[in-house]
């Protein structure tokens, strides 16, 4: 299987395609991997192409070098002396805040497709949002997490809030806001804030093992299962049994569920189609 490079407009962000894997690399390693207005536009035209790629089966959003993503380019705020407004009214600046997370952690959390976050280094701020939005995620051993916001002024954005609360629970959400200290890779896992932990080295061997199984499988039924899984977050439970019974119905008429049938009774392995 060879990669396809794909041309982001930017080396800020980097894009390969490989057995309907898309593999997105945030790509400002001397920076560690802090988001620029380039990564971040490219970023977003990347995930909204991939919704509706049918080749496109599975997304990997990873970092280049030793990190994953430091979240926004602090050191940028600090020169401009404005971090969040510059030129534009608070108003525009609120519009585009809004906008930018919606089409990155918002996307990546209603994409119709699995997303998988590879971090083979530090994840802060809206990095870690970034991952936290993401289905699945693996560290590497010697990678972190931190909110980091509290350190730099800031309240957080991208999601954060949203998917920490969802998956540690409000008091422990409000003490890695507050407090913004480092979650090693173990206590990531253990808190359940992360699926796999395995040494830097294997990282790229582990994250494409998973992509890969997930890229093979039956991409209607993941589509349904995300759906369902997200609704299940907020909503209530009969709102969640009818739209699983929609969901598991309609499943049911597809290609992927009748070839798992049969290669259930002939005791094989499936062979989905996407259909």
């Amino acid at each position: 299987m060879t990669a396809t490079s794909i041309d982001t407009g930017t080396p800020d962000l980097l894009a390969t395609l490989e057995a309907g894997v898309l593999t997105l690399t945030l790509n400002r390693p001397d920076a560690r991997n802090a988001m620029s207005q380039a990564m971040n536009q490219a970023l977003q035209q990347q995930l909204a192409a991939a919704e509706f790629d049918p080749a496109v089966k599975c997304i990997v959003l990873t970092g280049a070098g030793k990190g994953f993503c430091a979240g926004g380019d602090v050191k940028g705020m600090a020169a401009a002396g404005d971090g969040t407004v510059g030129a534009l009214t608070i108003d525009e600046a609120i519009h585009r805040q809004r906008s930018n997370q919606r089409a990155t952690a918002g996307k990546l959390f209603k994409l119709p497709k699995p997303t998988i976050a590879a971090l083979p280094g530090p994840a802060a701020g809206a990095g870690l949002s970034l991952a936290l939005a993401c289905d699945l995620r693996i560290m590497a051993s010697s990678a972190i997490l931190t909110t980091a916001f509290a350190r730099v002024g800031f309240s957080g954005d991208y999601g954060g809030s949203y998917f920490l609360t969802q998956l540690v629970g409000s008091a422990k959400a409000r003490e890695l806001y507050f407090l913004s200290d480092r979650v090693s890779a173990d206590e990531a896992l253990r808190l359940g804030l992360t699926n796999w932990v395995c040494g830097p080295e294997e990282l790229v061997a582990k994250t494409r093992e998973i992509a890969l199984r997930l890229a093979s499988g039956p991409s209607v039924a993941y589509r349904y299962m995300k759906e369902n899984l997200n609704r299940a977050m907020a909503g209530e439970v009969d709102d969640c049994l009818d739209l699983e019974a929609t969901h598991h119905i309609h499943c049911g008429q597809t290609e992927d569920h009748r070839e798992a049938a049969q290669a259930f009774v002939d005791k094989r392995e499936p062979v989905f189609k996407g259909r």
